[in-house]
């Protein structure tokens, strides 16, 4: 009898142990470790973004094809004589550097090689009488300078010329000297960097009355010279290249001397709607 008890309780033990297992087993099982769970958070942040990062992704991707445009291209002028390539941060490098209604400004450049092949000297008075560089032009631009000079004439108009075309050096030789004189950027408000400058485009000439009194000056502003050629310039080609009120637009002060041949289609529009050459190219950004 004794001997059966004994065994009964040996029994229970065994069968109590077995369950205790068990239990430790399932319980292991159902409960990861800390570090486990933490390599599922990681593993799942890695491959689903959350709401956030999606939109932002989505976001990025528009903003990046209303800059391209819908057929991925750069966004350029809509110019058909723009023609610029080689982007280079905001500096544009016009591929068309001999077309008469070529843009170049604070961000669209001449290549530095660049130099026109039809230089002439236009046959109009100047305030000096040296056949140098500044006095000559490109052939279809010094056509249209003679015209006007004698169109304002025969209405008791006596122009002279102060400066047309400048090299690529001299352009550099002039700017470095007026940065040592006022500091690089008062001179960039009324001269530009080399390449920039519109002079050396041969289709700009700076013009005074024949006296030669307030030439390139602030002072030419309302003169007769000024106010014919604000009224008259457009029937020849040119334009008031840096007209009052559009600085924000331009990059350069009021400069009623400062001519620019576009040719007699550009210029008449211009002049009739009263824009600048940067609006008529579809440029209008403030330029500084």
């Amino acid at each position: 009898m004794k001997s059966i008890r004994t065994i009964s309780a040996t029994a229970i033990l065994i069968a109590l142990s077995a369950s205790l297992v068990v239990g430790c087993e399932e319980t292991s099982t159902k409960t990861p470790s800390k570090g486990t769970e933490s390599a599922q958070t990681t593993e799942t942040q890695g491959t689903k973004p959350s709401q956030q990062t999606e939109q932002s992704i989505d976001s990025k991707g528009s903003t990046e094809k209303e800059k391209t445009g819908a057929s991925g291209n750069t966004t350029t002028p809509s110019t058909s004589t723009e023609g610029t390539t080689d982007k280079a941060g905001s500096i544009l490098q016009v591929t068309t550097p001999d077309s008469v209604e070529v843009l170049v400004n604070k961000q669209y450049k001449l290549p530095d090689s660049y130099k026109p092949q039809d230089l002439v000297y236009p046959d109009v008075p100047f305030l000096f009488n040296e056949k140098i560089e500044k006095r000559m032009m490109r052939k279809e631009a010094a056509d249209g300078l003679q015209q006007l000079f004698a169109g304002a004439k025969q209405e008791g108009i006596m122009l002279a010329g102060v400066s047309a075309y400048r090299s690529h050096s001299t352009q550099t030789t002039l700017f470095t000297r007026y940065v040592k004189k006022d500091g690089e950027e008062a001179a960039k408000k009324y001269s530009a960097v080399p390449g920039h400058s519109e002079h050396e485009t041969g289709l700009a000439i700076d013009v005074s009355g024949s006296t030669g009194k307030c030439a390139a000056e602030d002072c030419f502003d309302g003169t007769p010279e000024a106010v014919w050629l604000a009224d008259h310039a457009h029937e020849y080609g040119f334009i008031i290249r840096y007209p009052k009120g559009k600085e924000a637009i331009t990059g350069y002060q009021y400069e009623p001397w400062h001519l620019r041949y576009v040719g007699k289609e550009a210029a008449g529009e211009i002049h009739e709607k009263g824009i600048t050459l940067e609006e008529y190219s579809n440029v209008s950004t403030a330029l500084k």
